[in-house]
């Protein structure tokens, strides 16, 4: 006689274990006390975008645009170390997307210059100059290469951010290629306000106005919203060097007309949104809600000087060359807090805090594939994929027990073990689960009696041979153990292989395909085993129905 009992309990304990991390996905968790739902391990098997509808984005970061921002940043880098020295002839600007050219016009030698931005800017080449007066600096393949690694990497973690804080459980956010990101959201409400929230580059700049010179006093108090452009080319000639006209949207609640407020700004920031480290939504004394943004140590040190050193002078707040407000300073500035008022609803300071929270994206991003998958369909795919799973199950059921009889139904109660433990598993792994993870459930369906087959084939060999039942059983399990552990090792490998280097829902289907190999495994050699050795040892049995 064969001892069972441990097997039963382990079989026993994989039921009731998988009914209870299943339960999660039902809607009878909802009747458990509290504190049950709060504290339970598992909160279930959650439904992937094809099946609850949802955001599917393919996003492509503008690398070539993060190297410009970078060799920018780099020129006002260089134009403010020689203004800290006090050289005033030395001018730096960008002339393409990886050079700059430095212009000396007073008595400063481009040997001394060229030294000065060498020690201070290893990492940039000097590419010489055929004009005199001029030195050309720019930066290497190698480096605009990490730029623009280094952009991807940092827009993929921002995009993170700003769905971390727009509250979509269980988002899929990855790398695709060289500079795609896929960003799938599932049960999505609002698309519109997520790409609007995805796409945003928030480069937040403060930037003061050019008070002094007229045209600053000539233009218009406000246009209607769509005459940016024609504004624009009307003063196009006025426009001193070093400034620029950028617009202040405004909106009047009671008729809702908008209007735009252009400024002479100058072009030179004073101070940029990187040193950012904290913005959250406020409520001012008529109820109109604002951003309160604080800066870090660097930030509030530059903040101070800068308000301390234009005081009673306006100053922009300008979010992607909009302006959002133009206050004046009353006073410097301490402590490192501002913040951005404009006429904008409750919701909209909301996001533009989250925005500033995130970080800014290093570079634009375009969208290359927009697909919103409606929950209607996803039901659809639900129930289809519930009916395709009964009919397969009825199927293999019902030709297992007309092809094998009472071993047959032995092979069924397996496979019934099988989807118990599947789902179960799906559950306690918080898997979510896809359309083609529906598919790799049925094919594990078929997969579980697959093992059954080889082995009541056996079995039927070793019984033609006349040998005793017990016997034959016992041979059969035996010499098919190899052939069924390495189909489904080799099965296994290809499923990893899947998850591993598929996306989205290929790995949907890679998972609940490993898991059934994993579970079909042991339910076939040891969950019929058990039925069979059970009867040995009641019944012995002389006849075997196979």
């Amino acid at each position: 006689m064969k001892p069972v009992r441990g097997r039963l309990i382990a079989l026993g304990l994989i039921v009731v274990l998988s009914g209870a991390f299943f339960l999660p996905s039902t809607p009878y968790f909802t009747f458990l006390p509290s504190w049950w739902q709060e504290n339970f391990p598992s909160k279930g098997t959650r439904l992937g975008l094809d099946l609850q509808g949802g955001m599917h984005l393919v996003l492509e970061v503008q690398t070539e645009k993060a190297v410009e921002i970078n060799l920018d940043r780099t020129a006002d880098g260089i134009q403010g170390l020689f203004e800290e020295n006090e050289i005033s002839d030395v001018t730096a600007t960008r002339v393409d997307d990886v050079t700059m050219e430095i212009s000396i016009s007073g008595e400063t030698t481009s040997e001394a210059a060229a030294e000065m931005i060498a020690t201070n800017y290893p990492h940039l080449i000097n590419r010489g100059s055929e004009v005199e007066g001029t030195l050309r600096f720019g930066i290497s393949e190698v480096e605009s290469e990490r730029l623009k690694e280094t952009a991807v990497e940092q827009a993929l973690e921002t995009i993170r951010n700003r769905v971390d804080e727009f509250g979509v459980a269980e988002p899929l956010i990855q790398t695709q290629g060289l500079k795609e990101i896929v960003v799938q959201l599932p049960g999505i409400k609002d698309p519109k306000r997520a790409l609007a929230l995805i796409k945003s580059t928030a480069q937040l700049e403060f930037k003061l106005l050019d008070e002094e010179n007229a045209l600053g006093r000539e233009l218009p108090g406000s246009i209607q919203a769509g005459q940016e452009a024609e504004t624009l080319k009307e003063y196009a000639d006025r426009v001193p060097e070093g400034d620029e006209i950028l617009f202040e949207r405004q909106v009047n609640y009671d008729s809702g007309v908008v209007t735009k407020i252009p400024y002479l700004i100058k072009s030179k920031t004073a101070l940029s949104g990187d040193t950012l480290t904290d913005a959250r939504v406020q409520i001012g004394e008529f109820n109109e809600p604002y951003v309160s943004i604080t800066f870090d140590r660097t930030g509030a040190k530059i903040f101070e000087t800068v308000t301390g050193n234009n005081i009673k002078k306006r100053m922009a707040i300008i979010l992607d060359d909009n302006v959002y407000s133009a206050p004046v300073i009353q006073d410097k500035i301490s402590g490192g807090r501002a913040q951005i008022t404009g006429a904008y609803t409750t919701q909209e300071a909301a996001d533009l805090a989250i925005v500033l929270r995130a970080g800014a994206l290093p570079a634009p991003v375009a969208v290359i594939q927009n697909l919103t998958v409606g929950p209607s369909l996803g039901r659809d795919s639900i129930e289809k994929g519930a009916t395709s799973m009964a009919v397969a199950a009825f199927l293999v059921v019902l030709f297992m027990i007309y092809y094998y009889r009472i071993s047959g139904l032995i092979a069924d109660f397996a496979l019934v073990l099988n989807v118990v433990g599947l789902i179960g598993a799906l559950g306690g792994l918080e898997a979510t689960l896809t359309l083609p993870g529906i598919a790799g459930i049925i094919l594990t369906i078929g997969m579980g009696v697959d093992s059954n087959v080889l082995i009541f084939e056996r079995i039927r060999e070793e019984l033609r041979l006349e040998k005793p039942v017990r016997l034959a059983i016992d041979a059969g399990y035996n010499k098919a153990l190899l052939t069924i552990v390495d189909a489904h090792v080799t099965t296994l490998i290809t499923g990893f292989a899947l998850f591993v280097f598929g996306t989205g829902p290929i790995k949907g289907f890679a998972v609940t395909l490993c898991l059934g190999i994993g579970i079909n495994l042991f339910t076939a050699l040891v969950g019929t085993k058990v039925v069979f050795d059970i009867g040995n040892n009641r019944w012995r049995f002389k006849r075997l129905s196979i």
